[in-house]
């Protein structure tokens, strides 16, 4: 069971929910990027193309845990540039409720570990018990 809680006296969430309460198993999602199955960049220079084979990862990882975006509770956001976020959240957006967002975090960061990646997106989910 996932809630999403609306905090009274904190300023209205844009684009994703400040608390979401869930109850049974825990499934985390390491820090996906954008690699293709055989390990090569998808997108080089191209945040948009990025971000959608991210969350392509993300969907088959949380496959994998017999979970879906559904399930998510939290999403972190890595990006080497903020103007980046655009292309982040359309990627999102194609994959969660955007009615009743993950709670979320994003965070801009110097650099990623191969110098052609522009972001990482990690996931939280919870599964009934």
């Amino acid at each position: 069971m996932i809630t999403h809680i609306a905090p009274e006296g904190v300023a209205p969430a844009a684009g994703y929910s400040h608390v979401v309460l869930g109850e049974g198993r825990l499934v985390a999602v390491s820090g996906q990027i954008a690699l293709d199955e055989n390990g090569d960049v998808v997108g080089e220079g191209d945040p948009a193309a990025q971000a959608r084979q991210v969350f392509e990862n993300l969907r088959r990882c949380l496959d994998a845990a017999g979970a879906t975006f559904a399930d998510v509770v939290k999403l972190t956001f890595f990006v080497t540039d903020v103007a980046f976020l655009p292309a982040v959240r359309e990627a999102r957006d194609a994959h969660v409720e955007t009615a009743n967002p993950p709670a979320s975090t994003a965070v801009q960061v110097a650099a990623l570990f191969r110098p052609e990646l522009l972001l990482e997106v990690e996931a939280l989910a919870v599964l009934p018990s």
